[in-house]
């Protein structure tokens, strides 16, 4: 199959290797989270991938992102965890999609649906345990927990799951981490006395899973990690997913004092050789990093000069250089032999890898690689586009 001319490699035995690394580091189960479209690699094929690898649960945001899962015929259990005033829970309860509930106002909006349908609904419980995001406040807990009392005694709900999310996951050894673990279990036990046991509690993101095994109770989440990334100053064996790669469009010899691009922010100081890459920021290639970034072609790398353009970049190749037209360009990647990875991209323009990886957008087509269990090793995504 010929390349695009950008296109992300997303090697799915790469996120099956994680999903072991996780869970061998948390030794627990591990729900795979896939919103954002699995962080930009394309969430049906990650989903399947990290099934496949034993993950057993799924995690999105949205009540919309669980049902695209579902409508790919997906039935492993997933979680949606944000939801607005206006979401429609009927085709979710309809679905058997397991709607993580942050106030008293959307478990009664769940209850309705539930009603509505005549089946009861799967509800986790997210409760806000100092991130001060969504999840239930403080104040609201004892009105919500007379109200899923009063509604599993009823038969109205299944409840799966007890959960809430590290606001200093990244620093495992800060008092806060125990402290919101300590005010999780809390209301477990408190719902434990009025009769009310979650089937599941999970407390853990990617940082926890990985340094933090005594937070993991019975499932942790893994996000980032799943995707190669670890937001701790080690990696633990992780291996990125996603490779980005650009076709050279063109190489042009260019003269000692030619400017490059709008502005011309970066003037050859010697004969050199420019190639052309059709990738820009409206693909995902942040303008910030204009006369910072760094290419791999051929296995060595050339720096980005002028401004990065909504659709093209310039490499300065030299005039030493075999680089010719229909070469290919590594972006970023795994970082083998000291190639740019996404956390590369992070770090020049002050940022996180997960930025960078769910910005890759546009024109970029996906192509899926990697053996995993019951998948075929090379699928191609023709004309699929990252949004």
């Amino acid at each position: 199959m010929t390349p695009a001319p950008l296109e992300a490699t997303i090697d799915l035995s790469a996120i099956a290797h994680n999903v072991g690394v996780v869970a061998d580091r948390a030794g627990s189960a591990v729900m795979a989270v896939v919103k954002a479209d699995g962080y930009g690699h394309g969430a049906v094929p990650v989903a399947q991938a990290a099934i496949a690898a034993g993950a057993t649960d799924l995690g999105v945001a949205t009540v919309a992102e669980a049902l695209s899962l579902r409508a790919a015929g997906i039935d492993t259990p997933v979680t949606a965890w944000l939801h607005t005033p206006s979401t429609d829970f009927v085709p979710a309860v309809a679905a058997g999609v397991d709607i993580a509930v942050s106030s008293v106002r959307q478990l009664q909006q769940v209850l309705a649906a539930a009603c509505a349908l005549s089946v009861p609904a799967v509800v986790s419980v997210k409760v806000d345990t100092g991130l001060s995001r969504n999840g239930v406040a403080p104040a609201e807990w004892d009105a919500l927990r007379g109200e899923l009392v009063t509604a599993v005694a009823h038969g109205s709900i299944r409840l799966r799951a007890m959960m809430c999310h590290l606001a200093r996951g990244d620093e495992p050894d800060h008092p806060l981490n125990d402290l919101q673990a300590a005010r999780l279990d809390a209301c477990v036990a408190d719902l434990a006395r009025a009769g009310v046991t979650p089937e599941l509690v999970h407390i853990a993101n990617s940082a926890a899973a990985l340094a933090r095994p005594d937070l993991a109770r019975d499932l942790v989440r893994a996000g980032i990690a799943l995707y190669g990334f670890s937001p701790l100053p080690h990696d633990h064996g992780l291996i990125p997913a996603m490779t980005l790669s650009a076709e050279v469009s063109s190489v042009k010899r260019v003269c000692a004092g030619q400017g490059v691009s709008y502005g011309h922010t970066w003037t050859a100081d010697r004969d050199t050789r420019l190639a052309l890459l059709p990738a820009g920021y409206a693909d995902g290639v942040p303008r910030l990093l204009s006369n910072r970034i760094e290419v791999s072609i051929g296995g060595r790398r050339y720096p980005g000069v002028g401004r990065i353009c909504m659709d093209q970049m310039v490499v300065d190749v030299g005039l030493d250089s075999d680089v010719h037209e229909g070469d290919r360009a590594e972006l970023f990647g795994v970082g083998h032999d000291s190639a740019p990875t996404a956390r590369t991209w992070a770090d020049l323009i002050g940022t996180i890898d997960y930025e960078i990886i769910t910005g890759i957008r546009g024109r970029t087509v996906r192509r899926y690689v990697g053996e995993v269990p019951g998948r075929a090793t090379e699928t191609v995504s023709e004309g699929e586009q990252t949004r």
